[in-house]
């Protein structure tokens, strides 16, 4: 029973998602909160609903090949439950095909009606029965064989093909579909790296150090990391290593002002205030009461006491800050294409449309949070996405009108053993498949 409920759970998040346009994380979280799911149901709906998302190209592939109709007039409810159906027997070993089919009808019935049940039993138990022979698209269209075996939207292997080119691309592609591993950064603050793993090892916690920070942690098994006391007391944030990187080549100094225009949830601001030794002054900004409640929230349970939170538009010019800030932070608003492997539903979420957008929105960005920066002062840019567009494109929009800036080299900044073959140059892209990160890239520049 508890295996149907946790089905019908993934069923539900997954109509929320694909229909209605939700974030996947949000309602896996808010929908499982308050569900009476012991934690192994709830561990299995977030695998139905992340894995059928991260792989929804390759089934919608596969359903097509077992049904006479399109798959697009099929309702919502069946389609989901199709799909659902589909990944746990084509992409899961520990699930016996029987219990999904007959469990993936009564679904039907209860959402659907009796003929769609028949319709459900006998598109899954042919699948079950074919599973080994079903194959791959034909490779000849090298586009669109990438987009259904990697289940990545056809604009945006264009788009990467065209950047990086095709075996780059692939490899990507394949990563992005691998569950990336989950880093904590060490609040230093408050605790110890040692202290910390130590507390770990006696909360049965299993971690290992991390590649290029020394503060980064990795850590598994956990279910819930907020219900963690270790948690609680502030003494770690999840981050990934890319992002801590960016706190880095900023390099603060303790004493610095420092303003973060766009800081939510306030991951890169903490990360300056503890590399401040919590000393100095930090503005985060962000757009929102809710965004900046984010940066609240992980400012007093990280215990950081220099950082000021404000309201306030980085589309917009702050008079009262120009020729200010030691140095300026900004995290722009992006197509976040670098966290597809960690946020499935991101990549059904954008189009090519959206990535020329928002390269207008970050070089106005830039333009105005660089006139905070104070002579021989640093302006770092950086966002969570891999697209020419929205990064180097960016800055050398940037450079091209602010003559008073220049790229500066973040060699010493960086650990020895990354590969950084432009960090020379002051810029930084890192990907999955090569870095073991999410996709990041970052900008140092430095007012003359």
């Amino acid at each position: 029973m508890a295996d149907n409920e946790a089905r019908e759970e993934a069923l539900l998040i997954l109509n929320s998602v694909l229909v209605r346009g939700k974030y996947s994380s949000i309602e896996i979280r808010n929908r499982l909160n308050k569900s009476d799911l012991k934690n192994i149901d709830k561990a299995l709906v977030t695998e139905i609903v992340n894995g059928t998302l991260r792989n929804l190209i390759k089934i919608d592939w596969i359903i097509s090949r077992f049904i006479k109709r399109k798959i697009e007039k099929l309702s919502d409810n069946v389609k989901n439950i199709l799909r659902c159906g589909v990944y746990q027997i084509v992409f899961l070993d520990r699930i016996p095909d029987s219990a999904v089919c007959n469990e993936s009808v009564e679904l039907a019935k209860k959402y659907s009606n009796i003929g769609a049940a028949r319709l459900v039993n006998g598109v899954l138990r042919n699948i079950s029965r074919q599973k080994d022979s079903i194959g791959s698209p034909n490779e000849k269209d090298i586009s669109k064989y990438l987009s259904v075996e990697f289940s990545h939207p056809l604009w945006l292997v264009d788009l990467w093909i065209e950047i990086y080119g095709v075996d780059f691309t692939k490899k990507l592609l394949k990563k992005n579909n691998k569950v990336p591993p989950l880093s904590v950064r060490v609040n230093k603050i408050k605790i110890s790296k040692e202290k910390l793993c130590h507390l770990f090892d006696l909360s049965n916690i299993n971690w290992a150090e991390g590649c290029y920070n020394d503060e980064a942690i990795f850590i598994k098994g956990v279910s819930s990391l907020k219900d963690l006391e270790l948690f609680k007391k502030g003494y770690f944030l999840v981050q990934d290593e890319s992002s801590m990187l960016v706190s880095k080549i900023l390099n603060p100094k303790p004493g610095d002002f420092i303003i973060d225009v766009c800081s939510a949830p306030g991951g890169k601001s903490t990360h300056i205030a503890e590399l401040m030794s919590n000393r100095g002054k930090i503005i985060a900004r962000d757009i929102s009461l809710g965004k900046l409640k984010l940066i609240e929230d992980n400012v007093r349970r990280l215990g950081i006491a220099i950082i000021e939170t404000e309201i306030f538009d980085a589309n917009k010019i702050d008079n009262s800050l120009i020729n200010k800030a030691d140095a300026v932070l900004v995290d722009a608003p992006c197509s976040g294409l670098g966290l597809v492997r960690r946020r499935s539903d991101l990549r059904w979420k954008k189009e090519k449309e959206d990535i020329e957008k928002l390269s207008r929105l970050q070089l106005s960005i830039l333009k105005n949070a660089s006139l905070y920066v104070k002579k021989g002062g640093v302006l770092v840019y950086s966002t969570c996405t891999l697209n020419n567009i929205e990064n180097i494109q960016v800055i050398k929009n940037f450079l091209l009108h602010h003559k008073c800036f220049t790229l500066d080299s973040i060699e010493k900044f960086l650990p020895d053993n990354i590969n950084a073959p432009d960090a020379k140059y002051g810029f930084l892209e890192l990907y999955p498949h090569i870095h073991g990160t999410d996709g990041f890239f970052m900008a140092r520049m430095v007012r003359g």
